[in-house]
């Protein structure tokens, strides 16, 4: 097999056990791909890449690299000094960065884009989910799991492909979608980007890349979504259509109504008043599904049967994930890392939560952690008690 300009049809991952880089090796090899790999450490995903035919190494080394190899995929957080990069190079192997690979993979389907600084993964999720539901089989790339190891990713039969759109190294920029999700726009990623001003840059670029007469959907409620929007409104051939609670939103969200680990949404979309359930707390998952309903009915998926689907969504790991309760004390997972998500996570629990809400902080990149410090102890400041961990 051949995908597009990149020969897939024996590709090597460089750290293979990569929220990313997984779902990718996963689909090449459904698709018959010859696929092989290392990684720092055995897992779950590795387990389960093994499963589908993979040979995977623990550990980096340039013999790892079979011969036959037709193109090295990397990330952009592969060391140059890799032994098995420079092998390639040696050897004259082309590489090829985890972005192009999924432009790749999504070349001839009708690719729909997930994007935005907050709240992708679980977005990317919806859409997979609810689509499958309705017997569409997507195919689609996420940045987490659905819920076992290796559920990050699924090559369908299908004619849509849902990807979540990383804007962290501007890979989002390779991809054309007929439809792209911004769900909003803040300043993060501090080693990639020196200002809000390039991050709007940035997703200007993204939506550049949308096909002529494909269509946008944007958040009317978030500052800095409202921001991108009025710089692309205008562009030819490009149709926005904005979702949220504002007034002035295209698909308005009307009322979300807390229902212990759920919320009932009630959304106007064409004139006329539709409600469905979201089977996760917190106003936050209940905008990702809005913007999902929205996308979908972008793609022609009728919009009832689509708010109905959404409803089997049950959540990705550590996305608010309920990992088990005893003694009467619940424990839940969150992956939330920005002061934003961690807000919003927050909220979240204590509207569903009848007791006090304990936190255990782990701070996920020094850069992020030294520059947003002061935002992320207010968020923190939400629960009863924190511990933060070094």
């Amino acid at each position: 097999m051949n995908d597009a300009a990149h020969d897939l049809h024996a590709p090597h991952f460089i750290g293979i056990g990569g929220a990313g880089m997984s779902g990718l090796a996963k689909i090449l090899a459904v698709r018959g791909a010859s696929v092989s790999g290392s990684d720092s450490k055995e897992s779950e995903t590795v387990l389960a890449l093994r499963a589908l035919g993979a040979t995977v190494h623990v550990g980096h080394a340039a013999e790892h690299v079979p011969d036959g190899t037709s193109s090295v995929v990397v990330s952009s957080a592969i060391r140059a000094d890799n032994p098995e990069l420079a092998a390639a190079r040696e050897r004259g192997i082309p590489v090829v960065h985890r972005s192009d690979a999924l432009a790749a993979l999504m070349g001839g389907r009708r690719a729909l884009a997930v994007a935005g600084t907050h709240g992708k993964t679980t977005t990317t999720s919806m859409l997979a989910v609810a689509l499958g539901e309705l017997g569409l089989d997507p195919s689609y790339a996420i940045g987490g799991d659905l819920d076992a190891p290796g559920s990050n990713a699924h090559h369908g039969v299908g004619e849509i492909f849902v990807a979540e759109a990383d804007e962290s190294d501007r890979s989002f920029h390779k991809y054309a979608p007929e439809v792209a999700i911004v769900l909003n726009v803040e300043l993060d990623h501090h080693a990639n980007y020196a200002s809000i001003e390039e991050i709007y840059e940035s997703f200007e670029t993204f939506v550049g890349r949308i096909t002529p007469g494909g269509t946008l959907v944007v958040s009317a409620d978030h500052d800095g979504a409202r921001e991108l929007t009025a710089r692309v409104a205008d562009r030819e051939g490009l149709n926005v259509v904005t979702v949220g609670a504002a007034e002035d939103a295209d698909v308005r969200v009307l009322s979300v109504v807390a229902r212990g680990m759920t919320s009932e949404v009630t959304v106007l979309l064409d004139g006329a008043e539709l409600a469905f359930t979201v089977s996760v707390p917190g106003r936050h998952y209940a905008h990702n599904a809005v913007a999902a309903l929205a996308a979908g009915v972008a793609l022609g998926v009728p919009a009832a049967d689509l708010a109905k689907a959404l409803g089997a969504y049950t959540g990705v790991r550590r996305r608010l994930q309920l990992k088990g309760e005893a003694g009467g004390v619940q424990v839940i997972d969150s992956y939330a890392h920005h002061p934003t998500e961690m807000t919003a996570d927050l909220e979240a629990i204590r509207e569903a939560a009848t007791g006090r809400v304990l936190v255990v902080f782990q701070p996920h990149l020094f850069s992020r952690t030294q520059q947003l410090a002061e935002e992320m102890g207010r968020a923190l400041a939400l629960a009863d008690a924190s511990v933060v961990l070094d």
